[in-house]
């Protein structure tokens, strides 16, 4: 038990204590994406959702009938897009790229972004580096 004398010092320890720490990081999982496999398509931009915490790419890509399907590609954080050279209108509806992904393990159609190869043969990062393959780290070409 603690007496009326002995309050303030806990008190003002606790408030040490608790301004010392800093913001506990929020992050979701990447486990939905399977991290093991890419999938590499030509697709036709829908719409670039330049967002925090993560920005999104929804794509057409043509499935084996010839039927347009949508796909959202997670990107990483604005920070991180715009070092690596993206911009609100890097992409815009219509553009036809290329997109490398991780895709969903649940077969649904989305993935995470590991890179795209913009209409003018620029080369980007979504999640990694654009330059290498994001499983063996190999030189990559388009």
């Amino acid at each position: 038990m603690i007496r009326a004398g002995n309050r303030r010092p806990c008190f003002t320890l606790l408030a040490a204590m608790l301004g010392a720490s800093g913001p506990a990081p929020a992050h979701h999982s990447y486990a939905m994406f399977d991290a093991n496999h890419l999938v590499t398509a030509d697709a036709t931009v829908k719409e670039f959702q330049w967002t925090n915490p993560h920005s999104w790419l929804q794509v057409l890509i043509v499935d084996d009938e010839g039927v347009a399907q949508e796909w959202s590609l997670e990107l990483g954080p604005l920070v991180v897009l715009h070092r690596w050279g993206w911009k609100p209108h890097t992409v815009n509806p219509g553009d036809k790229v290329k997109v490398t992904m991780n895709p969903l393990r649940d077969g649904t159609h989305g993935g995470r972004l590991m890179r795209i190869v913009l209409p003018d043969g620029e080369i980007l990062g979504g999640q990694g580096d654009p330059q290498t393959h994001p499983i063996t780290g190999a030189a990559v070409s388009n």
